[in-house]
């Protein structure tokens, strides 16, 4: 073992909102505030612009576990000893014509925790719920230009299939492309 991997990670699923205990949902707002703060993860469109604090996102975590359902989102979770230290979404298509796609959100490692290997063992475990117990096809997602996440999710066997040219405005000035990416299950 290296010094740069994690020491006791536990992935789980949540697939009903009453799965989410007040703490995990906590946690949850702690993480994702962190996150937009230093410069990634989207902001919801009803949260001010940061910094924020984990309240300014609660509901919006509120909103991500009132849509899981067991054929349709899942929450994964990462947890390194016993405190959450990152987590995505992974959510069926709604048309029936892209049914046997998902998608992938909110891929986020607590601020602290990065380069310890937690965002690449939540990828290959996407990977496995959405085509094991989701019976997905294949995987999309979405990331900003600018900040190498394009990087680690082609080492995550992600290609890049195309691309919003200047689609995110962060700033007057600063317009960034979203890059398309698609995995293969």
């Amino acid at each position: 073992m290296t010094a740069r991997e994690p020491t006791a990670l536990t992935l789980a699923q949540f697939a009903r909102p009453c799965q989410l205990s007040g703490t995990l949902r906590r946690e949850l707002a702690e993480c994702w505030a962190a996150v937009v703060n230093a410069g990634g993860a989207v902001i919801p469109a009803d949260c001010p612009l940061p910094p924020l604090v984990p309240a300014d996102v609660a509901s919006a975590v509120d909103r991500l576990a009132e849509r899981l359902a067991p054929e349709h989102g899942r929450l994964l979770v990462a947890t390194l000893d016993g405190s959450l230290a990152g987590w995505l979404l992974v959510r069926r298509e709604g048309h029936p014509l892209e049914a046997h796609c998902g998608v992938v959100n909110h891929v986020q490692t607590h601020v602290h925790l990065r380069r310890r290997g937690i965002g690449a063992a939540l990828m290959r475990e996407v990977r496995h719920v959405a085509r094991e117990e989701m019976g997905l096809e294949r995987l999309k997602l979405s990331v900003r230009a600018g900040l190498g996440l394009e990087d680690f999710y082609r080492r995550a066997g992600w290609a890049e299939v195309g691309r919003w040219p200047g689609a995110l405005r962060l700033a007057p000035g600063d317009d960034r492309d979203e890059i398309l990416m698609s995995l293969a299950l």
